[in-house]
């Protein structure tokens, strides 16, 4: 994959890798790590060091936004990321295997199976493997964020948003470097030109 950017994941992919991550020891663990990902377009290191309290509400409810400081972001790129309902349902039930002393504010919201966090490689890695298992080839854990931010992209008009909203959802400081990200789609681009 050097040289080249991961591939984002289609439909299907998810569904795949949600099916591979719901099959492992640990399936709403991995299944909140995959929706991270895709739902929210968190990058590795940000995965390994998210905690309870940049999820949870006051009230210890999972919260309508997810709260990425600046602390754990690439450059300081912090970020509010309003929660996907798929990945609030995620976190819910994985919430609810944890005995309370699990989820305190800085407790890790993805440790290790060996307790403690994660690593920002360990991610990386763990999206290898779960890739792998999957099927896919051209993917990698920048997928998932990648597959965020072309989501965004596409459907901003229809939320009243704009790239630039896209561009503060992935934490980037500059709209190109957004546009880097979004994959091109040639059926839209036959069906825009018909448009015209």
């Amino acid at each position: 994959m050097i040289g080249r950017q991961a591939k984002a994941f289609s439909r299907r992919d998810i569904a795949a890798m949600l099916d591979v991550a719901g099959q492992s020891r640990t399936p709403q663990r991995d299944q909140v790590i995959v929706l991270l990902a895709v739902r929210a377009g968190l990058r590795a290191g940000e995965i390994a060091k998210l905690t309870w309290g940049m999820v949870l509400d006051p009230t210890g409810e999972i919260a309508q936004l997810i709260e990425v400081p600046k602390h754990i972001a690439k450059r300081g790129s912090g970020r509010r990321v309003p929660m996907h309902a798929q990945l609030r349902r995620a976190l819910q039930a994985w919430k609810s295997e944890l005995p309370a002393e699990s989820f305190a504010q800085d407790a890790v919201v993805v440790p290790s199976l060996r307790g403690g966090s994660m690593r920002a490689n360990s991610v990386v890695n763990w999206f290898v493997t779960r890739c792998h298992e999957a099927g896919l080839t051209g993917c990698s854990s920048h997928s998932g964020r990648r597959t965020f931010i072309t989501n965004a992209a596409r459907q901003a008009h229809r939320a009243g948003a704009s790239l630039r909203d896209v561009q503060m959802l992935a934490g980037h400081r500059s709209i190109e470097t957004t546009q880097v990200y979004i994959d091109g789609d040639s059926d839209a681009q036959r069906r825009l030109v018909n448009l015209i």
